[in-house]
Protein backbone atom coordinates (compact mmCIF):
# COMPACT_ATOMS: atom_id res chain seq x y z
CA UNK A 1 0.00 0.00 0.00
CA UNK A 2 2.55 2.10 0.68
CA UNK A 3 4.24 1.81 -2.82
CA UNK A 4 0.92 2.29 -4.63
CA UNK A 5 0.52 5.58 -2.35
CA UNK A 6 3.94 6.90 -3.60
CA UNK A 7 3.26 6.13 -6.82
CA UNK A 8 -0.03 7.75 -7.30
CA UNK A 9 1.32 11.19 -5.44
CA UNK A 10 4.20 11.03 -7.98
CA UNK A 11 2.19 10.69 -10.86
CA UNK A 12 -0.64 13.42 -9.59
CA UNK A 13 2.77 15.51 -9.53
CA UNK A 14 3.09 14.53 -12.84
CA UNK A 15 -0.23 16.19 -13.35
CA UNK A 16 0.82 19.71 -11.86
CA UNK A 17 -0.75 19.03 -8.57
CA UNK A 18 1.20 20.24 -5.39
CA UNK A 19 1.41 16.75 -3.25
CA UNK A 20 2.51 16.87 -0.14
CA UNK A 21 2.80 13.15 1.98
CA UNK A 22 1.66 12.25 5.40
CA UNK A 23 3.06 8.86 6.32
CA UNK A 24 1.15 6.66 8.83
CA UNK A 25 3.68 4.92 9.87
CA UNK A 26 7.27 5.50 10.35
CA UNK A 27 9.57 2.69 11.97
CA UNK A 28 9.62 3.20 15.67
CA UNK A 29 12.77 3.06 18.23
CA UNK A 30 13.87 -0.48 18.63
CA UNK A 31 13.25 -0.61 22.02
CA UNK A 32 9.84 0.42 21.56
CA UNK A 33 9.21 -1.96 18.66
CA UNK A 34 8.80 -5.18 20.97
CA UNK A 35 6.17 -3.34 22.57
CA UNK A 36 3.08 -4.25 20.00
CA UNK A 37 0.20 -2.36 21.78
CA UNK A 38 2.84 0.70 23.11
CA UNK A 39 4.41 1.15 19.37
CA UNK A 40 0.91 1.57 17.41
CA UNK A 41 -0.23 4.24 20.06
CA UNK A 42 3.17 6.06 20.03
CA UNK A 43 3.11 6.03 16.44
CA UNK A 44 -0.18 7.29 16.16
CA UNK A 45 1.18 9.90 18.41
CA UNK A 46 3.76 11.23 16.01
CA UNK A 47 1.82 11.38 12.87
CA UNK A 48 -1.01 13.69 14.29
CA UNK A 49 0.92 16.53 14.30
CA UNK A 50 2.50 15.46 11.09
CA UNK A 51 -1.06 15.32 9.80
CA UNK A 52 -1.96 19.05 11.56
CA UNK A 53 0.98 20.61 9.80
CA UNK A 54 0.47 18.81 6.30
CA UNK A 55 -3.67 19.79 6.63
CA UNK A 56 -2.85 23.34 7.26
CA UNK A 57 -1.79 23.89 3.05
CA UNK A 58 -4.01 21.06 1.57
CA UNK A 59 -7.11 21.87 -0.38
CA UNK A 60 -8.17 18.30 -0.57
CA UNK A 61 -7.25 15.12 1.54
CA UNK A 62 -6.80 11.69 -0.69
CA UNK A 63 -6.55 9.09 2.63
CA UNK A 64 -5.41 5.71 1.99
CA UNK A 65 -6.30 3.38 4.19
CA UNK A 66 -7.15 -0.67 4.94
CA UNK A 67 -8.54 -2.32 8.49
CA UNK A 68 -8.21 -2.57 11.42
CA UNK A 69 -6.42 -0.55 14.56
CA UNK A 70 -4.40 1.47 11.26
CA UNK A 71 -8.16 2.48 10.25
CA UNK A 72 -8.82 4.13 13.75
CA UNK A 73 -5.61 5.21 14.70
CA UNK A 74 -5.08 7.06 11.19
CA UNK A 75 -7.87 7.30 9.32
CA UNK A 76 -10.78 8.09 11.99
CA UNK A 77 -8.57 11.18 13.16
CA UNK A 78 -7.25 12.00 9.40
CA UNK A 79 -11.19 12.32 8.36
CA UNK A 80 -12.29 14.11 11.46
CA UNK A 81 -9.47 16.51 11.32
CA UNK A 82 -9.72 17.58 8.18
CA UNK A 83 -13.25 18.14 8.39
CA UNK A 84 -13.14 20.19 11.11
CA UNK A 85 -11.17 22.61 8.90
CA UNK A 86 -13.48 22.36 5.90
CA UNK A 87 -11.17 20.38 3.23
CA UNK A 88 -13.01 17.62 1.43
CA UNK A 89 -11.44 14.07 1.98
CA UNK A 90 -11.46 11.22 0.08
CA UNK A 91 -11.49 7.95 1.24
CA UNK A 92 -9.43 4.80 -0.48
CA UNK A 93 -10.13 2.22 1.44
CA UNK A 94 -7.75 -0.88 0.18
CA UNK A 95 -8.30 -3.26 3.17
CA UNK A 96 -8.41 -7.12 1.74
CA UNK A 97 -10.00 -7.63 5.00
CA UNK A 98 -12.62 -5.27 4.91
CA UNK A 99 -15.34 -7.78 5.23
CA UNK A 100 -14.77 -9.16 8.73
CA UNK A 101 -13.12 -5.43 9.95
CA UNK A 102 -16.92 -3.65 9.09
CA UNK A 103 -18.38 -6.92 10.73
CA UNK A 104 -16.71 -6.70 13.81
CA UNK A 105 -15.99 -2.50 14.13
CA UNK A 106 -18.98 -1.65 12.29
CA UNK A 107 -19.87 0.35 14.92
CA UNK A 108 -16.43 2.21 15.01
CA UNK A 109 -15.36 2.18 11.22
CA UNK A 110 -19.27 3.70 9.62
CA UNK A 111 -18.91 6.77 11.27
CA UNK A 112 -15.39 7.47 9.83
CA UNK A 113 -16.38 5.77 6.91
CA UNK A 114 -20.18 8.20 6.52
CA UNK A 115 -17.90 10.84 7.67
CA UNK A 116 -15.62 10.97 4.47
CA UNK A 117 -16.97 13.15 1.40
CA UNK A 118 -16.04 10.43 -1.29
CA UNK A 119 -15.20 6.43 -0.80
CA UNK A 120 -12.58 4.86 -3.15
CA UNK A 121 -12.80 1.88 -3.74
CA UNK A 122 -9.78 -0.28 -6.23
CA UNK A 123 -12.40 -3.16 -6.83
CA UNK A 124 -16.07 -4.28 -7.73
CA UNK A 125 -15.82 -6.67 -5.19
CA UNK A 126 -15.10 -4.08 -2.46
CA UNK A 127 -17.86 -1.84 -3.54
CA UNK A 128 -20.57 -4.78 -3.75
CA UNK A 129 -19.27 -5.24 -0.05
CA UNK A 130 -19.39 -1.43 1.10
CA UNK A 131 -22.82 -1.63 -0.33
CA UNK A 132 -24.20 -3.64 1.84
CA UNK A 133 -23.45 -1.53 4.53
CA UNK A 134 -25.14 1.47 2.67
CA UNK A 135 -21.86 2.89 1.78
CA UNK A 136 -21.66 4.15 -1.89
CA UNK A 137 -17.91 3.63 -3.52
CA UNK A 138 -16.38 4.83 -6.57
CA UNK A 139 -14.11 2.60 -8.18
CA UNK A 140 -11.06 3.93 -8.57
CA UNK A 141 -8.42 0.75 -9.68
CA UNK A 142 -5.06 0.13 -8.57
CA UNK A 143 -1.98 1.33 -11.04
CA UNK A 144 0.82 -0.96 -12.17
CA UNK A 145 3.35 0.61 -14.07
CA UNK A 146 3.91 -0.30 -17.22
CA UNK A 147 7.54 1.48 -18.03
CA UNK A 148 8.72 -0.42 -14.63
CA UNK A 149 7.06 -3.74 -15.48
CA UNK A 150 7.55 -5.09 -18.94
CA UNK A 151 7.86 -8.43 -20.20
CA UNK A 152 11.08 -10.39 -20.54
CA UNK A 153 12.01 -13.75 -22.30
CA UNK A 154 9.82 -16.30 -20.84
CA UNK A 155 12.28 -18.29 -17.99
CA UNK A 156 11.98 -21.83 -18.74
CA UNK A 157 12.88 -23.21 -15.16
CA UNK A 158 10.26 -23.82 -12.39
CA UNK A 159 10.89 -20.32 -10.81
CA UNK A 160 7.79 -19.44 -8.61
CA UNK A 161 7.16 -15.82 -7.13
CA UNK A 162 5.30 -14.92 -4.02
CA UNK A 163 5.78 -10.83 -3.51
CA UNK A 164 3.55 -10.71 -0.65
CA UNK A 165 4.47 -9.90 3.19
CA UNK A 166 5.45 -12.81 5.41
CA UNK A 167 2.10 -12.74 7.90
CA UNK A 168 -0.39 -15.74 8.14
CA UNK A 169 -2.94 -13.45 6.39
CA UNK A 170 -0.61 -14.28 3.19
CA UNK A 171 -0.49 -17.97 3.11
CA UNK A 172 3.28 -18.73 2.02
CA UNK A 173 2.99 -21.57 4.03
CA UNK A 174 0.84 -23.03 1.73
CA UNK A 175 3.29 -21.71 -1.21
CA UNK A 176 5.90 -23.83 0.91
CA UNK A 177 3.98 -27.08 0.86
CA UNK A 178 3.00 -27.01 -2.94
CA UNK A 179 6.86 -26.35 -4.05
CA UNK A 180 7.56 -29.21 -1.69
CA UNK A 181 4.64 -31.66 -3.34
CA UNK A 182 6.23 -30.42 -6.89
CA UNK A 183 9.10 -31.79 -5.74
CA UNK A 184 7.72 -35.10 -5.02
CA UNK A 185 6.10 -34.83 -8.40
CA UNK A 186 9.80 -34.74 -10.04
CA UNK A 187 9.20 -30.71 -10.69
CA UNK A 188 12.70 -29.14 -8.75
CA UNK A 189 10.50 -25.78 -8.22
CA UNK A 190 12.24 -23.04 -6.88
CA UNK A 191 10.30 -20.62 -4.36
CA UNK A 192 10.96 -16.57 -4.13
CA UNK A 193 9.15 -15.05 -1.29
CA UNK A 194 9.57 -11.24 -1.64
CA UNK A 195 8.60 -9.30 1.50
CA UNK A 196 9.17 -9.33 5.18
CA UNK A 197 7.04 -9.83 8.26
CA UNK A 198 6.97 -11.37 11.89
CA UNK A 199 6.38 -15.22 10.01
CA UNK A 200 10.26 -15.55 7.87
CA UNK A 201 11.56 -17.52 10.97
CA UNK A 202 8.57 -20.23 11.17
CA UNK A 203 8.54 -20.41 7.88
CA UNK A 204 11.97 -21.11 7.04
CA UNK A 205 11.63 -23.75 9.88
CA UNK A 206 8.53 -25.01 7.55
CA UNK A 207 10.81 -25.10 4.19
CA UNK A 208 13.73 -27.07 6.54
CA UNK A 209 10.88 -29.75 7.31
CA UNK A 210 9.68 -30.22 4.02
CA UNK A 211 13.35 -30.80 2.77
CA UNK A 212 13.46 -27.92 0.31
CA UNK A 213 15.03 -25.66 2.33
CA UNK A 214 17.61 -25.12 0.03
CA UNK A 215 14.68 -24.29 -2.90
CA UNK A 216 13.59 -21.43 -1.24
CA UNK A 217 15.17 -18.36 -1.00
CA UNK A 218 13.59 -15.28 1.34
CA UNK A 219 14.87 -11.97 -0.45
CA UNK A 220 13.10 -9.56 2.78
CA UNK A 221 11.59 -6.77 2.02
CA UNK A 222 12.33 -5.27 -1.75
CA UNK A 223 11.43 -1.56 -3.28
CA UNK A 224 9.54 -1.67 -5.34
CA UNK A 225 11.67 -0.06 -7.98
CA UNK A 226 14.12 -4.02 -7.67
CA UNK A 227 10.76 -6.27 -7.99
CA UNK A 228 10.94 -5.81 -11.49
CA UNK A 229 14.53 -7.72 -11.50
CA UNK A 230 12.75 -10.37 -9.51
CA UNK A 231 9.59 -10.87 -12.15
CA UNK A 232 12.35 -11.21 -14.61
CA UNK A 233 13.35 -14.29 -12.97
CA UNK A 234 10.29 -16.12 -12.56
CA UNK A 235 7.70 -18.65 -14.68
CA UNK A 236 5.27 -18.31 -12.20
CA UNK A 237 3.42 -15.33 -9.86
CA UNK A 238 1.93 -17.14 -7.47
CA UNK A 239 -0.48 -15.48 -4.44
CA UNK A 240 -1.73 -17.84 -2.25
CA UNK A 241 -3.58 -15.20 0.09
CA UNK A 242 -6.35 -16.26 2.83
CA UNK A 243 -7.61 -12.60 2.11
CA UNK A 244 -7.11 -10.61 -0.74
CA UNK A 245 -8.95 -7.36 -2.42
CA UNK A 246 -7.07 -6.46 -5.82
CA UNK A 247 -3.39 -7.27 -5.41
CA UNK A 248 -1.20 -4.68 -6.77
CA UNK A 249 1.39 -7.81 -6.79
CA UNK A 250 -0.92 -9.56 -9.63
CA UNK A 251 -1.19 -6.77 -11.84
CA UNK A 252 3.04 -6.47 -11.56
CA UNK A 253 3.10 -10.12 -12.86
CA UNK A 254 0.56 -9.49 -15.95
CA UNK A 255 2.47 -6.42 -16.86
CA UNK A 256 6.04 -8.50 -16.65
CA UNK A 257 4.46 -11.23 -18.73
CA UNK A 258 4.68 -13.61 -15.83
CA UNK A 259 1.19 -16.11 -15.80
CA UNK A 260 -0.43 -15.98 -12.22
CA UNK A 261 -1.44 -18.54 -9.91
CA UNK A 262 -3.84 -17.35 -7.43
CA UNK A 263 -6.36 -18.57 -4.56
CA UNK A 264 -10.07 -18.16 -4.95
CA UNK A 265 -10.25 -15.55 -2.16
CA UNK A 266 -12.24 -11.56 -1.94
CA UNK A 267 -11.60 -9.87 -4.76
CA UNK A 268 -9.20 -11.94 -6.82
CA UNK A 269 -11.86 -13.62 -8.88
CA UNK A 270 -13.17 -10.18 -9.50
CA UNK A 271 -9.70 -10.00 -11.12
CA UNK A 272 -8.99 -12.86 -12.39
CA UNK A 273 -10.59 -14.30 -15.42
CA UNK A 274 -9.77 -18.04 -14.50
CA UNK A 275 -8.30 -20.05 -17.37
CA UNK A 276 -8.13 -16.80 -19.05
CA UNK A 277 -5.88 -14.18 -17.62
CA UNK A 278 -4.78 -16.28 -14.49
CA UNK A 279 -5.81 -19.82 -12.97
CA UNK A 280 -7.02 -20.07 -9.25
CA UNK A 281 -7.11 -22.43 -6.77
CA UNK A 282 -8.90 -23.00 -3.53
CA UNK A 283 -7.61 -21.34 -0.25
CA UNK A 284 -5.21 -23.27 1.91
CA UNK A 285 -5.16 -26.34 0.14
CA UNK A 286 -1.14 -27.34 -1.34
CA UNK A 287 -2.35 -30.19 -3.12
CA UNK A 288 -4.71 -28.14 -5.47
CA UNK A 289 -2.20 -25.56 -5.79
CA UNK A 290 0.83 -27.71 -6.93
CA UNK A 291 -1.55 -29.44 -9.15
CA UNK A 292 -2.77 -25.64 -10.97
CA UNK A 293 1.20 -24.53 -10.88
CA UNK A 294 2.48 -28.02 -12.54
CA UNK A 295 -0.33 -28.40 -15.13
CA UNK A 296 0.75 -24.38 -16.10
CA UNK A 297 4.26 -25.18 -15.93
CA UNK A 298 3.90 -28.21 -18.54
CA UNK A 299 1.94 -26.76 -21.21
CA UNK A 300 3.49 -24.17 -23.21
CA UNK A 301 0.10 -23.19 -25.16
CA UNK A 302 -1.52 -22.57 -21.76
CA UNK A 303 1.48 -20.59 -20.64
CA UNK A 304 1.84 -18.96 -23.88
CA UNK A 305 -2.43 -17.76 -23.56
CA UNK A 306 -2.63 -16.87 -20.39
CA UNK A 307 1.10 -14.59 -20.67
CA UNK A 308 -0.78 -12.74 -24.00
CA UNK A 309 -3.60 -11.97 -21.95
CA UNK A 310 -2.43 -10.95 -18.89
CA UNK A 311 -0.51 -8.69 -21.29
CA UNK A 312 -3.88 -7.16 -22.29
CA UNK A 313 -5.42 -6.96 -19.19
CA UNK A 314 -2.48 -4.94 -17.58
CA UNK A 315 -2.92 -1.99 -19.84
CA UNK A 316 -6.69 -1.41 -18.18
CA UNK A 317 -4.89 -1.07 -15.08
CA UNK A 318 -1.84 1.93 -16.52
CA UNK A 319 -2.46 5.74 -15.49
CA UNK A 320 -4.02 6.75 -18.59
CA UNK A 321 -6.79 4.23 -17.92
CA UNK A 322 -7.07 5.00 -14.37
CA UNK A 323 -6.40 9.14 -14.47
CA UNK A 324 -9.89 10.24 -15.51
CA UNK A 325 -11.92 7.96 -12.99
CA UNK A 326 -9.74 9.31 -10.25
CA UNK A 327 -9.63 12.96 -11.30
CA UNK A 328 -12.90 12.66 -11.44
CA UNK A 329 -13.53 12.23 -8.17
CA UNK A 330 -11.49 15.18 -7.17
CA UNK A 331 -13.49 17.61 -9.62
CA UNK A 332 -16.83 16.11 -8.72
CA UNK A 333 -15.22 17.60 -4.94
CA UNK A 334 -13.99 20.64 -5.87
CA UNK A 335 -17.00 21.44 -7.91
CA UNK A 336 -19.23 20.24 -4.96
Amino acid sequence: MANQTAQLAQLLAGEGAEVAMVRSHRPPPAWLAALRGVRGVAAAAAFLPALWRGLAAADLVHLVTNSWWAFHLYATPTVRLARARGIPVVLNYRGGEAEPFLHAHRRWALPTLRAADRIVVPSRFLADLFAGHDLATTVVPNIVDLARFTPGEQVAEPVILVARNLEPLYGIDTAIRAVALLHRRKIAARLIVAGAGPERARLQGLAAAEGIAAFVRFTGRVDNRAMAALYAQARIALNPSRADNLPISILEAWAAGVPVVSTRVGGVPYLVDDGETGLLCPVDEPEAMAEVVACLHRDPDLYDHLRAAGLRAARGFAWPAVKSRLLAVYDALWRG
